[in-house]
């Protein structure tokens, strides 16, 4: 019997010392898991106080957040939107007028168009930036500037394209501004004293043609249209009706177009006897004059400087 007592006790005194010698060792390890993070704050210019304040935010931005994902997939916020703006709508701020400015020669009946679904909506609900995308669709428009303006004015402002010429399609005439935006179908009679451009992808070259008869300032009033020719040059028809056929290459058709202009200036070309002028080869001028005036074809050095 007292054998038997003397073994429990061993027994207990065994298990005491084990729980001794991992309560010693979870102390330690706490310790030094406390000593690291006090090792690694260390390294950061901040106080004690800040410390505390900065992972009070750290704790609440983090609850804030997964509050914040668990109302977004609950709804919360569109039903917090509709009653805002319903709230707005009770108090008087809805969309009643409508103000549009800046329209000189579109049809201010398009932008209204767009506009319209927007009366007697309050004015929370209304999306400017999706209202300016759709105003930007419509061709006239440039720019657009939408505004809301309590307690119930919707403000529309328009910048206008500029037309810069008359675009010649096989069944209609465009008018397009300096960069071949298309902005509307015109009439023969509205296009008139417009410069006319034609030639497939002509309009796209819009552009490039201004910046080449900037090069010769005394010829552009007389310019009456240009055709661009396979893509590659130009054609152009003076108010004369003569014709002058450029060669390929932007500075190529620079140089000659000067040359042109100076011939010109010193000759009297335009006005004259000749219907056409070639300048495809350069120095070279070719001209075709009506049958019975010449048959042969005139040919003068340009580049040489002789009176023709």
């Amino acid at each position: 019997m007292a054998q038997q007592i003397r073994r429990s006790s061993t027994t207990g005194v065994r298990r005491a010392a084990k729980a001794q010698t991992r309560s010693l060792a979870a102390r330690k390890a706490k310790g030094s898991a406390s000593g690291f993070i006090d090792w690694l704050m260390g390294l950061f210019p901040f106080t004690e106080e800040q410390w505390s304040r900065i992972w009070l935010v750290l704790i609440i931005g983090g609850g804030a957040a997964i509050a914040l994902v668990i109302a977004n997939l609950a709804g919360v916020p569109a039903l917090v939107q509709a009653q805002v703006a319903q709230v707005a709508a009770d108090a008087g701020f809805e969309v009643r007028n409508v103000r549009v400015t800046g329209t000189k020669r579109m049809d201010e009946r398009l932008v209204y168009a767009r506009v319209l679904s927007q009366q007697s909506r309050a004015m929370p609900e209304v999306d400017v930036a999706a209202l300016r995308a759709d105003l930007m669709t419509l061709p006239w428009v440039k720019d657009a500037r939408v505004s809301l303006q309590l307690p119930h004015t919707l403000a529309i402002d328009i910048v206008e394209r500029e037309p810069h010429a008359v675009l010649e399609k096989p069944d209609r005439l465009v008018l397009i501004d300096a960069g071949g935006a298309e902005l509307e179908t015109v009439s023969p009679e509205r296009a008139k004293g417009m410069l006319r451009l034609a030639g497939p992808g002509a309009g796209k070259q819009a552009e490039r043609l201004e910046k080449l008869l900037a090069a010769a300032p005394a010829l552009r009033p007389q310019v009456e249209s240009a055709e661009w020719v396979g893509n590659r040059r130009w054609n152009l028809t003076f108010g004369t009706g003569q014709l002058l056929a450029l060669p390929e290459g932007e500075v190529e058709a620079a140089t000659a177009l000067v040359k042109f202009a100076q011939l010109d200036g010193q000759n009297r070309l335009l006005g004259g006897k000749v219907l056409a002028f070639d300048m495809r080869s350069p120095p070279r001028l070719y001209m075709r004059l009506p049958e019975g005036e010449r048959d042969a074809v005139a040919k003068v050095a340009a580049a040489s400087g002789e009176a023709l």
